[in-house]
């Protein structure tokens, strides 16, 4: 398993690394005026280089197009296929890779599960294909890079304790 192999297959779905790095800009950008897309870019490839990740990725993927093909079993096939709401299995594989950057990840995927910013709306709407898993993992990705990046920003901070405070 590899971020290329990942990396191709997103692709092969319709979805390309700059398409997750754009959401990542746009959550991160208030935050971090001086936030550039090369370090977007840099935080989704990062996301994407971990082997949970990869995996989530390879499983969700493998059954929406199994569902495309009509090759799951019922009831399964007819969840899917209507996308139904409270399925929420989707959600769930998504979240464990928000988990991996701590619950600002989880905070950021609520929003961006519920708003369908970008590529992530692109795909949601898409009646031509099935994208029941693929839709909340870009969205879980997406969480994930801006977290990351949210933690970097935030470790480079000078903090000091305040004179007035007592060090131990």
């Amino acid at each position: 398993m590899s971020f290329e192999i990942v990396s191709s297959i997103l692709k092969r779905r319709g979805v390309c690394i700059e398409d997750i790095a754009e959401i990542v800009y746009e959550l991160q950008l208030p935050y971090h005026p001086q936030l550039t897309m090369e370090e977007c870019v840099n935080s989704v490839t990062a996301v994407l280089n971990k082997r949970e990740v990869q995996y989530a990725l390879y499983t969700g993927i493998a059954l929406d197009e199994l569902a495309e093909q009509k090759l799951l079993p019922q009831p399964l096939q007819s969840i899917m296929e209507a996308d139904e709401p409270l399925y929420g299995v989707d959600e769930t594989m998504a979240l464990g890779i928000t988990s991996v950057y701590g619950m600002i990840g989880l905070t950021s995927f609520g929003y961006l599960d519920k708003e369908k910013k970008g590529i992530i709306e692109k795909l949601n709407n898409n009646k031509s294909a099935i994208h029941v898993f693929l839709d909340d993992l870009v969205a879980g990705l997406a969480a994930a890079a801006s977290a990351r990046i949210a933690h970097r920003y935030e470790g480079a901070k000078n903090y000091s304790i305040p004179s007035d405070i007592e060090r131990s």
